[in-house]
């Protein structure tokens, strides 16, 4: 199963870390052209300079759907993402019905479809039987599914940490997929059917990494204003698996920089952010 190329990937590289793109016109440095095509040249670029070092890239496919041309390019960062050994999680865009999971169930895990990808990020709010169909075709494909149970926006906690009958919202969600995947639990010790957490919020991820010892959690916003390295190793267990941090700065950490170098830019932004993660956690 994938879930096991994405741990191994981490184990060799010890660094549990994603860098995250979507189609954004205004994070292309200025030495190349603010366009659709100026924004592959520079994708295309980063993931050349961060391979060996950062081992998961993701992308955001409801951004590329944005631009006239945007699909295209996607297509072709994932399949040279994949080519190049990332291990590639790819966003789903919004799920409304069961009928609309179905469909991109089928149009996504297909055999040498135009999507290359290993994981695929859905939401879980509207229930299991949005789920399901990916989760059928997740066995068939070997491929992830990793299940959207608490963000990072501000105001998450409006809805998704509501108390209801003894637990919270997403607390409840992380129930019904828990209990969707343990049956399918592979050899590095997680479920092929995971979660997506939040760097913002410390006692949620310790609260998901203490009671469901088989989900593997994404865990986004770390660079959210009350995110940091040391929230973000709750979500690790003893031997600093079972966790992958997500972060959307590294494309834009020449901002930062006085030099032109962007890429030594982002190499260096993604060296930090490894290191301190490694104040906190060790990849055994």
């Amino acid at each position: 199963m994938a879930i096991d190329v994405l741990q191994d990937k981490i184990r060799k590289q010890k660094n549990p870390t994603a860098v995250s793109f979507s189609l954004d016109i205004s994070v292309v440095p200025p030495m190349l052209p603010k366009t659709v095509e100026g924004c592959g040249k520079y994708y295309g670029e980063l993931l050349e300079a961060l391979r060996g070092q950062v081992p998961v890239a993701r992308f955001a496919f409801g951004s590329f759907c944005l631009q006239e041309g945007g699909l295209a390019l996607l297509q072709e960062l994932l399949r040279k993402a994949s080519s190049l050994g990332y291990y590639v999680l790819l966003d789903c865009p919004e799920i409304l019905s069961a009928a609309a999971a179905e469909q991109y169930a089928a149009a996504l895990f297909v055999k040498e479809g135009p999507y290359v990808f290993d994981g695929l990020i859905i939401s879980a709010f509207l229930g299991s039987d949005t789920v399901k169909p990916f989760l059928s075709r997740s066995k068939e494909s070997g491929k992830d599914v990793f299940v959207l149970l608490r963000s990072a926006n501000k105001s998450a906690s409006e809805l998704q940490d509501l108390l209801t009958g003894g637990r919270l919202v997403h607390t409840a969600a992380a129930d019904v997929i828990s209990r969707l995947g343990e049956s399918v639990v592979t050899r590095c010790g997680y479920s092929p059917l995971g979660a997506v957490a939040s760097a913002t919020a410390p006692d949620s991820l310790r609260n998901l990494r203490e009671k469901y010892k088989h989900l593997f959690l994404i865990v986004d916003g770390y660079t959210a204003p009350g995110a940091n390295a040391k929230n973000c190793g709750f979500a690790f267990d003893r031997l600093g698996h079972g966790a992958l941090i997500c972060n959307d700065g590294i494309v834009i950490a020449w901002q930062a920089e006085e030099n032109t170098d962007y890429l030594a830019a982002a190499k260096d932004a993604a060296e930090r952010m490894r290191h301190n993660l490694a104040r906190y956690v060790t990849v055994f």
